[in-house]
């Protein structure tokens, strides 16, 4: 598994009052939002970034008004290609 190391001054955790941890989970959770909303990952990779199931980051993509099923067909049959390995 492969790591990133974000440093970050500690007035961030202060004005969005959460602890590290919490902040470390928003942080990955908004990156896996983020890159699946570019289309540079499907919800199954972008689950996995997350740190979440992938029903858990179909929910999340609600609260960021995003579909879990993409904008394309091809972007439909390599999640369904993904599901299909597991």
């Amino acid at each position: 598994m492969n790591t990133l190391t974000i440093e970050y001054p500690p007035e961030i955790l202060y004005a969005m009052q959460e602890q590290p941890e919490e902040f470390a989970k928003d942080a990955r959770i908004l990156l896996a939002v983020k890159l699946y909303e570019l289309g540079k990952l499907s919800t199954g990779l972008a689950s996995k970034l997350a740190g979440v199931s992938r029903e858990t980051f179909f929910f999340l993509l609600g609260r960021y008004s995003l579909s879990p099923f993409g904008t394309s067909l091809d972007e439909l049959d390599e999640d369904a290609a993904h599901a299909v390995r597991k």
